[in-house]
């Protein structure tokens, strides 16, 4: 009896020795290196080796590490510069196993948060495949209207990925996963989908993360980024009546629009690949044509992603205004200040810097700025 109550001791100790343990274990087919890196993304999201296996001649690997904290946190598998994102918490015990190309092609059992990543990572892993299919598509294309087609593809599908980007956010608010969403990027886009009215989406996850995993480094993370979006959100509408924006035009000069202030102005939004754009403009030059010089000035945002078609269509309707855009498309923070939700749309803003009216064309637009003036 006093040697099974050793015993059952002895095994109750190690448990209890490797109970900050994180077990990974399996096979790699196709990586081109023997050796697995494990990489710890701290609080800051930045990845640094914390401990390295050499798998063996049928790809098999098998490897402890200690946990970095008491709550669950983010790992990369990496072989070869291919990584696979891990959520891992005390105690897990996960299997990853890939033929092929490591990063598109796994399959990982034993932690639900890692299933989850690897949902979120292969919707933006394919979306960008299929960007720059489309954009190796577009470059070899003489065929205009073709071309046309494949922008509009292009536009379509890099909606659709922010879509989902923000789908799975919302749907996983409360998981780690959702939070590594948060800083998932298509290549040259910085903003996640509205630019500053982002800031709801990264609360909306802080607070489902801060109830589930309180002690977690990353939460300040978010909360960091959350402080600065709203200390910009309180400068643009501390110091004027009108929600302000800077805009680069087709010269690359980003242009404030409060720098009007004292005008009247008009905030057009506006695409060139709107049916309507053209007659719109035509009526809006006389009208500005009219009252330009007594001190109406057009501040016209165009929702693009395409800048060849921006300018092209500026240029061949000789828009005589403020013509900017930061080629983003409806991603744009500009359309989030103003809560744009289609296009075209429009503001009119008085000498005194108020927002007195939308959506005006026409006449009626005509009537009102000449009262203003």
């Amino acid at each position: 009896m006093k040697r099974i109550f050793i015993l059952i001791a002895t095994a109750l100790a190690a448990v209890a020795c490797n109970s900050g343990d994180i077990k990974l274990d399996g096979r790699l087919i196709g990586c081109d290196t023997t050796m697995v890196y494990i990489e710890s993304l701290g609080s800051s999201l930045g990845g640094k080796i914390i401990d390295s296996v050499r798998t063996d001649a049928n790809g098999k690997f098998n490897i402890k590490i200690k946990a970095e904290n008491e709550q669950m946190s983010l790992y990369n598998l990496n072989c070869n510069g291919q990584r696979i994102p891990l959520l891992l918490a005390k105690g897990d015990a996960v299997t990853i196993n890939s033929v092929g190309s490591l990063a598109r092609n796994y399959e990982v059992s034993g932690s639900e948060e890692s299933a989850l990543l690897k949902k979120i990572t292969f919707l933006m892993q394919d979306g960008v495949a299929r960007l720059d299919s489309l954009s190796t598509s577009f470059a070899t294309m003489t065929d205009e209207a073709a071309r046309q087609q494949l922008l509009k593809d292009y536009t379509q599908e890099y909606y659709r990925i922010k879509r989902g980007q923000i789908g799975f956010i919302v749907e996983n608010a409360s998981s780690m996963a959702a939070l590594y969403a948060l800083y998932q990027r298509l290549p040259n886009d910085d903003v996640l989908f509205n630019g500053q009215n982002d800031v709801v989406y990264y609360r909306m996850v802080a607070d489902s993360l801060s109830e589930r995993y309180p002690q977690s480094p990353y939460l300040d993370l978010i909360r960091r980024d959350i402080a600065a979006m709203d200390v910009v959100a309180n400068a643009y509408t501390s110091q004027l009546n009108f929600p302000d924006v800077e805009l680069p035009d087709m010269f690359g000069n980003k242009i404030k629009l409060s720098s009007l202030q004292g005008k009247v102005i008009l905030v057009y939004f506006w695409s060139a690949l709107a049916g309507n754009s053209n007659q719109l403009n035509a009526e809006l030059k006389d009208t500005y044509a009219k009252y330009a010089e007594r001190g109406f000035e057009i501040y016209q945002i165009g929702v693009e992603t395409s800048k060849a078609i921006w300018v092209s269509a500026v240029q061949e309707q000789n828009l005589p205004w403020i013509s900017v855009s930061d080629l983003r498309g409806t991603t744009s923070p500009a359309l989030g200040l103003y809560n744009v939700q289609n296009v075209p749309t429009n503001f009119l803003i008085d000498r005194e810097g108020n927002i007195v009216a939308r959506d005006l064309y026409g006449d009626d637009l005509d009537k009102r700025v000449a009262a203003l003036l």
